[in-house]
């Protein structure tokens, strides 16, 4: 899809089109709001400084609906363009069985520490260079950990974002 028909979608069909991006209400709705968009940077642009704005609270709702990394399927209550997403960012986690089950571990290690799963941008990333930043991010702080989460889940959907509209 184009900007000038995101810009022409009804609210709803709109809303619609942003959901699989990112699992924050205030995030579609204010993108939605702001339309027209006179170019697709400038989308872009919002997208991002409202991703600035999210708080914690609202992160923790958007991670409940993103599946582990190095899981084979994504999350069935997630909508097929959401678990479409998922696939093609995990694509690159090699299906090698010592590597899936580190990423095994070192998620139950995370989830134990941190009370969340971990995210991670896994597109353009290979499952080492995943394991990598699991085992470096298990020595973070909660609250240092909460800011690379965040800045992980605004790259995830800005991503996504730029593959539904162009």
């Amino acid at each position: 899809m184009d900007i000038k028909q995101f810009n022409q979608l009804n609210l709803g069909e709109a809303n619609l089109v942003l959901q699989p991006c990112v699992h924050i209400p205030s995030w579609i709705a204010k993108l939605v709001q702001q339309r027209p968009y006179a170019a697709i940077d400038e989308l872009y642009q919002a997208a991002n400084a409202q991703a600035q704005t999210w708080q914690w609270h609202e992160i923790a709702e958007a991670l409940a609906q993103h599946p582990r990394i190095g899981e084979k399927k994504a999350a069935a209550n997630l909508s097929q363009k959401e678990q479409q997403f998922s696939q093609q960012e995990q694509g690159q986690v090699e299906p090698d069985t010592v590597l899936q089950q580190a990423l095994y571990q070192g998620n139950l290690e995370y989830e134990h520490k941190f009370g969340h799963i971990f995210l991670i941008r896994a597109a353009g990333r290979t499952g080492m260079e995943i394991l990598a930043e699991l085992q470096r991010r298990l020595k973070n702080t909660i609250e240092q950990e909460q800011q690379e989460v965040k800045q992980q889940l605004a790259e995830i959907a800005l991503i996504r974002l730029k593959q539904e509209i162009q």
